[in-house]
């Protein structure tokens, strides 16, 4: 089967996870977003929430084809922490997924290799307790047709398994469909096939 057309990501925030390390707490949350607002929203929140924390460190991958995505180590030494938990979107092959890993210092240095593996850890831990669920990249097509081809029309959708996202019934009939980018191409080219229909991809 090809899978070209999916893609993992997380459908509610994860429950917060703890690891321990010589007296250092590192408490990590994942949450699906999908913009930069998104991130700048949680990451808001969690300052609020755990404002004696000494970081906020975190990572996230947003996009389902050619993903965007940012490492923050948040002041703690170059690639400590937010590229560990970057590794660990990749490890569990997420995108549109933000994770986070609040830090309290508990007096004892840990040198870079083991915040690395705090990090790393947290970010995997928060990762493992998350429902992730996988989605297909969809394609859209406005399509135009007069009432009278209306059951063709719709055969066809039904008989495709077609998503109607939008309808708007006036002097024509006017839907916004959803299929999936692999089946695209066929599909477009079966409501050409009626002729009766104009399809435009949105």
């Amino acid at each position: 089967m090809d899978n070209t057309d999916t893609y993992n990501t997380i459908e509610i925030p994860s429950l917060e996870a703890i690891f321990k390390d010589k007296g250092s707490k590192f408490l990590a949350y994942a949450f699906p977003v999908s913009s930069e607002e998104d991130v700048n929203f949680h990451l808001q929140d969690l300052k609020e929430k755990h404002r004696k924390a000494r970081h906020w460190c975190y990572a996230w991958r947003i996009g389902a084809e050619n993903p965007k995505f940012r490492a923050n180590d948040d002041g703690e030494p170059n690639n400590s922490a937010g590229q560990p938990i970057y590794g660990q979107l990749l490890s569990y092959d997420l995108t549109n997924t933000l994770v986070v890993v609040v830090r309290y210092f508990g007096g004892t240095k840990l040198g870079v290799g083991g915040l690395i593996n705090a990090y790393k850890t947290a970010a995997n831990l928060t990762l493992q307790g998350a429902k992730i669920e996988q989605k297909t990249i969809d394609c859209f097509f406005d399509l135009k047709f007069d009432y009278k081809d209306m059951n063709k029309v719709m055969r066809l959708v039904k008989g495709k398994n077609i998503k109607i996202e939008k309808q708007s019934m006036n002097l024509d009939c006017n839907y916004t469909i959803s299929v999936r980018k692999n089946d695209a191409d066929q599909i477009k080219r079966a409501f050409e096939e009626l002729r009766c229909v104009k399809i435009t991809e949105v």
